[in-house]
């Protein structure tokens, strides 16, 4: 019997991030993001934070039903070939990028339903190959603590779990994809040409990739919370 079938909750992974400090644990720690394991939650899913480390994460991975990769800090930019890092970039963490990397290849790969948000949309399009303008020009120009239309392509799978082909999205990023990996199509768009949607025509399983925080405003806003929804949906079987 399927975990699935034996559980009213399919069982998401969510790879954990590091943190420095956290207040309630004293030292380092960790994380997810409290929004992002409620939307789960209230999706009817099991959310499970998975340790980053060096190991054989297709069979760590074939335990789960779905997994959603979160935001956090930025990718190197040695990973997708850049000669030089900008000022802006932060939180690099060597072992929280080949993790998280190996997890987007290996959802896609083995057909586990993934939804991946923020750095997880830019974590799957330098998995397949792409590549990411370090900064988008600073103060003014960046997408930190922003609200703005995002429009979503007809048809394509965050359409139709948003239920909407233009949403509201909160967003906090200072990077964005430039060029797509392999295989991967543009299916939102800010007012400002900035890419905030990929998916994998040929992907094995159900998959979506957002360049914004849906978690944030799923508590009040049935767009978003559709995301979660149908990840949930997908990972049921």
């Amino acid at each position: 019997m399927s975990r699935t079938k034996r559980s009213a909750r399919p069982l998401i992974a969510i790879p954990a991030r590091f943190s420095a400090t956290t207040s309630a644990l004293r030292y380092a720690a960790e994380v997810n993001a409290r929004a992002l394991i409620e939307a789960v939650w209230r999706a009817g899913g099991e959310p499970a934070g998975i340790h980053p480390a060096d190991t054989d994460v297709a069979d760590r991975l074939a335990r789960f039903d779905g997994v959603l990769l979160p935001g956090g800090g930025d990718l190197s930019p040695s990973r997708y070939g850049a000669d030089d890092t900008h000022d802006s970039v932060y939180d690099v963490d060597d072992l929280q990028d080949a993790f998280d990397l190996e997890v987007a290849r290996k959802a896609l790969e083995l057909g586990i339903p993934l939804l991946a948000v923020c750095r997880g949309l830019q974590v799957v399009n330098v998995a397949l190959g792409g590549t990411l303008d370090q900064d988008m020009g600073g103060p003014g120009r960046d997408h930190r603590h922003v609200m703005h239309p995002v429009t979503l392509e007809p048809g394509s799978t965050v359409a139709l779990a948003a239920g909407t082909e233009k949403t509201d999205a909160s967003c906090y990023h200072h990077q964005r994809v430039d060029r797509p990996g392999e295989g991967l199509t543009v299916t939102a768009t800010a007012a400002d040409g900035t890419i905030e949607g990929l998916e994998l025509p040929t992907a094995r399983g159900w998959f979506t990739a957002v360049q914004w925080h849906p978690e944030d405003t799923a508590h009040e806003d049935p767009a978003q919370q559709g995301l979660f929804d149908a990840l949930v949906r997908a990972a049921r079987g």
